[in-house]
This record gives C-alpha cells, structure tokens and sequence, in this order.
C-alpha cells in the first residue's frame, strides 16, 4: 500500500528528465523520467530506503531526508511546502471508516462585513473542499447560468469534475481540475478529505482521481472564464487565507479593460445581494 508523500516522490521522479538535473541518458527503460537509483545518488540515500518511502513501507523520514529529496529533485518553494505537509500526514495518517464531522460551513460576521464592502465586486468564502459558504452578488452575476450555485449547498470541486457545464464555463479546464484536486490534500482535515474523495470518486472517476494522486502543485494563473451570455472573461485572483476557519476569502478582478466592460455589462439590471450559504 503507497502513502501521499510515497504518490509524490514517484510522480514527481517519473516526471523528470535526468537531462534537465545535468544526469546522463540512460536509453530506452520501461519507466519514464528519472531513475530511482540516480535519485537516492542524489539525496545520499539508498535506494533500498528511497523504496520503502516510495511503496508507503516507510513513513517517518526525518527532516534531514525530507530536505535532501526536495534537493535531489529540484523542487520550487510551493513544492516544498507540499512535500514537507504530505510527510507531515503520512506520518500521522488517519482512515475514516465513518463519516467525520463536516467542516465549519459557518462564516465569521467580521468576513461576512468584508465581503459587504466588497459589493459588487466578486468576492466568495470557501474551504479546501470546495464549498462555496458566502458569496457576492458580483459573484453571482458572473456564474449566472453555469449551473455552479444551483445545489442547495453548492460546491466548486464537484461541479469541476460532475457538470458538463463546467468544462465549457472555465476556458482552462484541465487547470482548474488541477487547482481542485489539489486543495482536496489542504483540507479541513485529513478525515473530511479521505470521505470526500471517496465519495466524489464514485461520480468523478478517472479524471479526477488521476489527477488526485498526481500531486502537481498549481501555478494559478489568471482565470479564464466563458459566460454563457457570450462574454469572454479573465480575472486575476486574490486569497486571503483564514487559518483559524479553515476557510479562505477569494477576490476575482478583471484583468483587463474588455473584462472590466463585460462584468459592468452582466452586472447591469442586477439586483443580487450578499448571500451566506449555511
């Protein structure tokens, strides 16, 4: 049985080119990417060892081994900070044979009055699991006939991978499923991650547990929408973390003047407000 930090290292060792680390070319193998041996090499470990973390038999290396496969594998800093948190929930890793306590769906009322200063702008409070806890009426008017808030307690992860709708909506789709699939492993907790992704595997299927166990830490770029009313719309992205609610506050501005038209034009005639979803 592997384990998420064991998922990482293999993934990311098959996704590198011994080329690009100044290694020889070994020739045609039967995997891609960089040899486990030239890894361990690298890192000062033996390949036995880098095995048994691989294949999950491992679960506690220290800090120092941690540091010298970030090295070994040339990781940026959001990289880091992943591997460094799946050692973290590897070591300490938990199943749930029940279902867990839902994460905190309510919103501070001191967020609640941010996002009221930041009408009509778009503006939402969400959590790693992808729901949508609070939201702007500019929000609204840009996901307006896309089918995102139309459940009771909408959530972005599972309209991503479960509505046709979504595919067509954000331009960059393979991105966001990457973003999504990726803030499941930052969840509320490990519990409500594990009973969440086994719940939406069920209905998402491959697309999304391929990219679920990839591990590819997101650039988050600009976001790219298409308006069902035919508007072309790209946003930049802001988010303020909330630490202590487990959620985060995400602000969407246009980044350039024709978005900045086309959201005057659907907020026009609009008459939404602040909506708190509990």
């Amino acid at each position: 049985m592997g384990s998420p930090l064991g998922d990482f290292l293999r993934t990311t060792r098959d996704n590198i080119q011994p080329q690009s680390l100044g290694l020889p070319d070994h020739g045609r193998r039967r995997s891609p990417g960089l040899r486990r041996s030239d890894l361990a090499a690298r890192a000062g470990i033996s390949v036995e060892y880098l095995t048994r973390i691989e294949q999950g038999r491992d679960r506690n290396p220290s800090v120092a081994v941690v540091n010298a496969l970030a090295d070994a594998l040339s990781l940026n800093s959001s990289e880091r900070d992943h591997l460094r948190y799946l050692t973290k929930i590897t070591g300490g890793e938990c199943s749930a044979h029940t279902r867990p306590a839902p994460p905190r769906r309510e919103v501070r009322p001191s967020v609640l009055e941010t996002l009221r200063l930041l009408e009509p702008g778009i503006a939402m409070v969400t959590n790693r699991l992808g729901d949508v806890l609070a939201h702007t009426s500019g929000y609204e008017s840009v996901t307006r006939g896309t089918g995102l808030l139309d459940a009771d307690t909408p959530n972005l992860t599972r309209y991503v991978f479960t509505d046709p709708r979504a595919r067509t909506f954000f331009t960059d789709w393979d991105d966001i499923a990457d973003e999504q699939a990726f803030d499941l492993w930052l969840g509320p907790s490990v519990a409500n991650s594990e009973w969440f992704t086994t719940e939406l595997a069920r209905v998402a299927g491959p697309d999304f547990t391929r990219r679920l166990n990839r591990h590819v830490v997101p650039r988050r770029g600009a976001l790219r929408l298409s308006h069902p009313s035919g508007c072309e719309l790209r946003l930049l992205r802001e988010t303020l973390e909330l630490p202590s609610d487990a959620q985060q506050l995400i602000v969407l501005l246009p980044a350039d003047d024709s978005t900045a038209q086309a959201l005057d034009q659907l907020r026009h005639g609009s008459h939404g407000r602040l909506r708190i979803i509990s």
